[in-house]
């Protein structure tokens, strides 16, 4: 904090650069009276100045529920998720092994210095979808009472599927082949997981995709874990590569995500770090600028921003004091 002389020897200079000058071109005019109305006036206008300068120039500012930057996400129709498994950066951008990857990289926008939050693979899934952490460790049984991004968009009136892959039945709690709870936050939430009924309706097999968008009945919301080879997890890079070639233009081809946006995230980095370390971040639009490259400091909890923002809801935990992906659109960058 400033002390209280430093204050007012600021604010003086301050002031006094500010003050009009004042020629007195009769010197029967610079008399002590007037000399004194204008002291008089210093006096009543210092406070005044001293207060403005305080309150505007506070290293502490309160934080607030508003936005950090002045723009927000267009309103989309459909927001994706797909989440992918454990790489660096450096592994997958630019990686000859990853065309169809680098082609949406190159087309669409692309982060460069977005970062994981955590190590391992669930807490990153957490911050992805309820603002926190809340665990620190690969805990398959574990649940949280608390609100997710899930009951967000369901309270608002719009529609969410989570779409596993290699899950054989709806909201299954336990691993079985190539299907991992722990890449699956939605049955970590106690409110979904023990209402049968309604996580059976919203955690689905990603089969279920395919009918979904037969029918036209595509979610406002869509999350997607792919299983642990398409994920690159236990496959390589060009496996993910190539299924990702295969759905991601089909998801493109919906009519209605003309107004839509795709996001392609790593949950973590390989490399040990204080947080989850550099990974790839796309962010797939027709509504994004092409192109777009941002060196901004971004994480998980930016994305999570940027789909609360989108849809006018209120920001759970960290996510209240990350910066959404507004950027990357047209008419939002910076």
């Amino acid at each position: 904090m400033f002390t209280t002389s430093r204050l007012s020897e600021r604010t003086s200079l301050r002031f006094s650069r500010r003050l009009p000058r004042i020629y007195i071109r009769d010197e029967s005019l610079e008399s002590l009276p007037i000399r004194n109305a204008i002291a008089r006036l210093v006096t009543l206008l210092l406070p005044v100045q001293i207060l403005v300068s305080a309150c505007t120039t506070s290293g502490h500012p309160p934080r607030s529920h508003a936005p950090p930057d002045a723009t927000t996400p267009p309103h989309f129709a459909h927001i994706v998720v797909i989440v992918m498994e454990n790489k660096n950066y450096a592994d997958v951008i630019s990686n000859p092994a990853a065309p169809y990857i680098n082609a949406l990289a190159t087309r669409f926008g692309l982060a460069t210095n977005y970062t994981a939050v955590a190590h391992p693979s669930l807490p990153n899934y957490m911050a992805l979808t309820g603002g926190r952490t809340f665990f620190d460790e690969n805990c398959d049984t574990c649940t949280v009472r608390g609100p997710s991004i899930a009951d967000q968009v369901e309270q608002s009136g719009r529609s969410w599927k989570a779409y596993m892959e290699g899950m054989p039945s709806p909201c299954l709690t336990r691993d079985t082949g190539t299907y991992a709870v722990r890449h699956n936050p939605f049955i970590h939430y106690a409110d979904i997981v023990l209402n049968s009924s309604r996580c059976a309706a919203h955690v689905v097999p990603l089969t279920d995709l395919e009918t979904d968008l037969a029918t036209g009945h595509l979610p406002n919301f869509l999350w997607i874990t792919p299983d642990l080879c398409s994920d690159m997890h236990d496959c390589d890079i060009a496996t993910g590569d190539r299924w990702l070639a295969k759905l991601v233009p089909k998801l493109l081809a919906v009519p209605t995500f003309a107004n839509g946006v795709l996001f392609l995230v790593w949950d973590e980095a390989e490399d040990e770090g204080a947080d989850g370390g550099h990974v790839p971040m796309l962010v797939v639009s027709p509504r994004g600028i092409p192109g777009k490259r941002s060196r901004a400091s971004e994480n998980h909890y930016s994305l999570l921003r940027t789909i609360q923002d989108a849809w006018g809801l209120p920001p759970l935990g960290e996510a209240m004091h990350a910066q959404s992906l507004a950027r990357y659109f047209r008419g939002n960058a910076d």
